[in-house]
């Protein structure tokens, strides 16, 4: 149940309830990760994990859960104003779902389409921008994050925007009005900054690329997105070998000597990523200084049936390996993975949580996620396990014993 807040009493407002828990005249406080109803006799908290909508008609709020459908009605004057709240407190819990920090940049107004895996519809959705997305917010299970590492077109109307993806999926947001104009102009914006941040980040790698050859690099690999070795050697030689000698000097060096005797080293697919936590010179003391990079590889078993995933990891982390069934189709689980290690920002334990850990109220936001993201769902269910990093030796019996199951 959320703490209250002693600086401030929570708003309080009075209903009549009807729904599985609860009924008859209630209290509803509405709080971080949830909200509760309060009768003479019972108490009903709504986690917002569970909810799957919340809907307003005839001054009647009606919150759809997966454990049942709750109203509340005869909230007099303040029916507007509780629905308002709700929805607020909601997508707020959605932003935290969906990995979202940083400033907002960006906003519009206007209704919503979206088809990936699920389709659906939904009025009036604010939608936002911040530094590498748009997040779409209404108050419902169709809430989602669109990468803009991974948009490939952008078609511009006078009142609507449709956005599509590399693996397919549309979204349409229409009925933007005044709204339009400047939001897709921050759309654009912050799509040139993430490129020319690429870019900056690949001449960092390899100062010898032109910018122009930097330029190619970073269209085939956006800055926290993977990409096989072999098309990066035959797109940019000296790049590639610049990635290896920086993985060199990394704790995971020995690893990726391994795997490529394990595997084809073409098919390995490298990621890099600029460490926003790096600052430089830290007066000679390296041994907790975070690495300039994060690096990581998805490396394919022989057979192509499992992907292991590899993280340069910083200073005073524990490494450890983790593998996914590919289905026999690496590729496209390679691509997946490239999705979901964007989509939940490197956060590792969203991936490895088995689902009566992500069942548990500490883990909610993570719920929520794994509800709203199509590649985090995708790689939870194919997860096969972890090998620990004990010594080179033991893990490469490790991985290769499960590799042939």
């Amino acid at each position: 149940m959320d703490a209250p807040n002693n600086d401030k009493p929570p708003m309080q407002y009075t209903a009549q309830a009807t729904s599985p828990v609860v009924n008859g005249e209630v209290k509803l406080t509405i709080g971080k990760h949830s909200f509760i109803a309060t009768g003479l006799f019972d108490v009903a908290e709504i986690p917002y994990a569970k909810v799957e909508s919340v809907e307003f008609a005839d001054y009647t709020t009606t919150v759809r859960t997966e454990e049942g459908v709750f109203v509340f009605s005869r909230i007099g004057i303040m029916a507007q104003t509780f629905y308002d709240m709700l929805c607020d407190s909601y997508r707020k819990a959605m932003l935290r779902a969906l990995f979202i920090s940083g400033k907002e940049l960006g906003w519009a107004t206007g209704d919503y389409r979206y088809e990936d895996n699920a389709k659906g519809t939904s009025a009036k959705t604010p939608f936002k921008v911040y530094e590498t997305s748009i997040v779409a917010l209404p108050p419902n299970i169709g809430a989602r994050r669109i990468p803009l590492c991974f948009l490939t077109s952008m078609d511009k109307q006078s009142s609507d925007v449709t956005l599509k993806l590399d693996r397919g999926e549309t979204y349409s947001l229409t009925k933007l009005g005044l709204d339009n104009a400047p939001f897709v102009n921050t759309v654009e914006k912050q799509i040139r900054a993430l490129r020319e941040k690429t870019i900056a980040t690949i001449k960092e790698i390899d100062p010898g690329l032109s910018i122009s050859q930097a330029s190619q690099v970073a269209k085939f690999t956006p800055e926290g997105v993977s990409a096989p070795m072999g098309q990066l050697a035959s797109l940019a030689p000296s790049f590639a070998a610049a990635v290896e000698e920086k993985i060199s000097k990394t704790r995971a060096a020995e690893y990726y000597n391994m795997f490529k005797e394990l595997c084809d080293p073409a098919k390995i697919w490298v990621g890099f990523k600029k460490n926003d936590l790096f600052q430089g010179d830290s007066g000679g003391k390296t041994d907790d200084r975070p690495e300039p990079y994060l690096f990581w590889m998805i490396v394919p078993s022989p057979n192509e049936k499992y992907a292991a995933v590899e993280f340069a990891v910083q200073p005073g982390e524990t490494a450890a390996t983790f593998v996914y069934r590919t289905g026999g189709d690496f590729q496209k689980t390679a691509a997946q993975l490239n999705r979901t290690l964007e989509a939940i920002t490197f956060k590792r334990e969203v991936i490895r949580l088995t689902d009566e850990e992500l069942l548990k109220p500490e883990n909610a936001d993570y719920y929520m996620a794994a509800k709203r993201t199509d590649s985090l769902k995708f790689i939870r269910t194919n997860f096969a396990g972890r090998v620990i990093h004990n010594t080179p030796e033991s893990w490469k019996s490790n991985l290769t014993e499960m590799w042939s199951k």
